[in-house]
């Protein structure tokens, strides 16, 4: 297990007109899936490289809240890079949660068709994904959906097959990246916002609410933000819109209700409803695709819930909504061209754009951060490490034990006989190693991304304050400092009239 001084490695700093300015050659704005991609690709390489991030934690903005589904491929433009960048993710997935051990099953997925008169639009589909590289698409009859999928609705007339297609834990992917950067020299400084960037004759100041860092270069990954600052150094400005999306997350009695990804024929605004399964054993409905303007603006609504309930009805029977233990909202960062921005800017050199990383941005994540850092490596000319860490081992789940190997676990480590969450049986020895591990958990949300704990059918109400006295003990804080999730997030407010 490791301990918290790494969160805050020492880094080189300079004296500028009598301020302390911290160096780096490379600063990476935003530690969600894209940011995190890329400082892992980029930790195989001899460079002094940061991640900037404004919350506490990784994962905790669009890569918390999305569907948790790695695409096939078939339905960005023949030729996009996102088609490119999806598909080459797409494969990439499967050697990458070996290699940094993180849930992902290819389970495949249907695109349902309702009529005769929306079969032109689902052979569009088959010959774009065929056109994009996608290997093992099938448009299959009503009798073979049926067959594969007894609870989609009797109204099916067709449906397009993506064996490749696939479910991930979104929380772990991002986690895992970060981890495995960190391990490999990569410094992350959290709650860190970006105010201002200023070009400089070497590079870019980047001014925050936590220091000043100077940079020969920098990777802009920063989601629904990412047009900001863009458009600070940029005098060809971009506009990302911020695309709210409402889901409903079933219980784990619902989890076998479909055993494939069932989306509807896509239309402007994405991929309609989906069902789906989660890699953790839940059922995900959802997501609604309504735009804002509030980047914050992640609360659910009335409305949404309520179309996301219709609209998944229309391709799949008797969903159980009844089983419902909670709803939620994540925003997609779209950009009017509907394309992936990825690359260096040609009126800011040494600027790199990771901006408009919409769906499939999670699929697409391993190719993100693969092309970033091949752009960052030519231009700074940046050599290999001959002892980069290919693998990183996650939390481990003492479900997989035999029982004599969970036993002799137990002997050893108490801390895992201890059930803390009763809901997703959740060990004290599981919440330690999230808290002590490489970037581990600060808040109640950093344990339950990590863990899990309090993501079950009674959503924290029970464990909650058994987890804040465990975070308590291992932080060395008060139980008034504990947060859900940084900030002014506190869970225990107030006097204690006994202390008076």
């Amino acid at each position: 297990m490791f301990s918290h001084r790494s969160r805050d490695r020492l880094c080189r700093r300079i004296r500028l007109k009598g301020e302390d300015v911290v160096m780096y050659d490379v600063i990476i704005i935003g530690g969600g899936v894209s940011g995190a991609a890329a400082a892992r690709e980029l930790s195989r390489y001899k460079v002094r490289a940061c991640v900037l991030e404004k919350e506490e934690d990784v994962c905790c903005g669009t890569s918390k809240a999305n569907s948790a589904i790695v695409h096939a491929g078939y339905d960005a433009a023949e030729g996009s890079l996102m088609a490119k960048l999806n598909v080459r993710g797409s494969e990439m997935m499967e050697q990458l949660a070996k290699e940094l051990d993180f849930p992902f099953e290819r389970i495949g997925s249907l695109v349902i068709c309702l009529s005769a008169e929306d079969m032109p639009g689902l052979k569009k589909l088959y010959d774009r994904g065929i056109k994009n590289g996608v290997k093992g698409l099938q448009i299959l009859s009503r009798e073979e959906v049926l067959e594969m999928e007894p609870n989609v609705t009797e109204n099916v007339y067709a449906a397009l097959y993506a064996p490749t297609a696939g479910i991930v834990c979104p929380f772990n992917l991002n986690i895992a990246l970060a981890e495995n950067a960190f391990e490999n020299g990569v410094e992350f400084r959290f709650n860190t916002e970006v105010q201002n960037i200023i070009k400089t004759e070497n590079g870019y100041e980047l001014v925050t609410d936590n220091g000043n860092y100077q940079t020969k270069c920098v990777v802009n990954a920063a989601g629904v933000y990412a047009d900001k600052f863009h458009n600070m150094v940029s005098e060809k400005k971009i506009h990302i819109t911020p695309r709210r999306g409402d889901y409903c997350l079933l219980d784990k009695n619902a989890g076998n209700h479909v055993s494939r990804t069932i989306f509807s024929l896509p239309t402007k605004y994405g991929k309609g409803v989906l069902v789906t399964p989660t890699v953790h054993g839940n059922l995900l409905v959802g997501p609604t695709a309504i735009d804002i303007e509030d980047k914050e603006g992640t609360n659910t609504t009335r409305e949404g819930l309520d179309q996301v309930i219709t609209k998944a009805g229309q391709n799949v029977r008797n969903l159980p909504m009844r089983q419902v233990i909670t709803s939620f909202a994540g925003l997609r960062a779209h950009e009017g061209g509907a394309e992936f921005l990825i690359g260096e800017l040609e009126d800011a050199p040494g600027f790199i754009d990771c901006a408009g990383i919409e769906s499939p941005g999670l699929t697409s994540c391993p190719a993100i951060g693969e092309m970033v850092a091949e752009i960052v490596r030519e231009k700074m000319r940046l050599e290999e490490k001959e002892d980069f860490k290919a693998s990183r081992k996650g939390i481990m789940n003492p479900d997989k034990l035999s029982k004599e190997e969970r036993a002799e676990l137990i002997r050893k480590e108490p801390a895992y006989g201890n059930i803390i969450c009763r809901c997703e049986m959740i060990t004290e020895g599981e919440i330690i190693d999230a808290i002590r591990r490489p970037l581990g958990a600060r808040s109640l949300d950093g344990v339950k991304r990590r863990t899990r704990a309090g993501m079950g059918r009674c959503q924290s109400g029970f464990c909650s304050p058994r987890t804040m006295e465990i975070l308590s003990r291992e932080l060395g804080v008060g139980m008034a400092d504990i947060t859900k999730s940084g900030g002014d997030s506190r869970l225990v407010v107030g006097i204690n009239k006994d202390s008076l």
